[in-house]
């Protein structure tokens, strides 16, 4: 089993994060630069990270190869509840994104363009949200859910895109999840 990504990407760090035991090889790419775009090619017509390779499978994007993965290896079952949560943590990940790759494009992400407006709108709505859902303990597990808003709260922080000292409950929980072996094993400032 061969695992494409980069070891920055969020959506490739949830996958290998909830991995930690599992015995399977990374393909590690810098997605920038022209080697590691042409190497992506070869796997995916999409050019986005994580794919998985298992045997003739090839399975694209996080949401699908953990479900791929988790009804292979029948590790978790989760409720409706922590799905809509993942889902949350999939909107807020894409905001963040879509600033950071503004910002990357010399755009200011504080100027008044709808997109970006979008995306604050989204921010200031999703994280109270997030905010309620860790004091309710739906993140106390460490499963799927958790650790996808870990990657996120962890590359945002990382990115220094959104200081989270507001929400002290998000921030307690990232700060809990550092002294995984497996958090620092992925952490992406090795790379950085």
């Amino acid at each position: 089993m061969k695992l494409v990504g980069s070891t920055p990407s969020p959506y490739v760090r949830r996958i290998r994060l909830w991995l930690a035991e599992a015995d399977y090889e990374f393909v590690d790419l810098n997605i920038y630069s022209e080697e590691g775009r042409e190497v992506l090619r070869t796997y995916t017509p999409a050019m986005k990270i994580p794919m998985l390779v298992d045997g003739d499978q090839s399975v694209f994007d996080s949401r699908v190869i953990y479900r791929y993965l988790n009804d292979k290896m029948l590790k978790e079952t989760l409720t409706l509840e922590q799905e809509n949560a993942i889902s949350l943590v999939d909107s807020l990940q894409e905001s963040f994104i879509i600033q950071l790759m503004s910002l990357r494009s010399g755009i200011d992400i504080e100027s008044n363009i709808l997109i970006l407006k979008l995306q604050e709108e989204r921010i200031d709505q999703t994280l109270p949200v997030l905010e309620q859902m860790v004091r309710d303990g739906l993140f106390d597990n460490w499963q799927y859910p958790a650790i996808c808003l870990f990657a996120l709260l962890d590359w945002v922080t990382f990115r220094e895109l959104y200081d989270f000292s507001a929400y002290s409950a998000l921030e307690n929980f990232r700060l809990e999840q550092l002294q995984r072996p497996i958090v620092q094993k992925t952490d992406p400032r090795q790379v950085a």
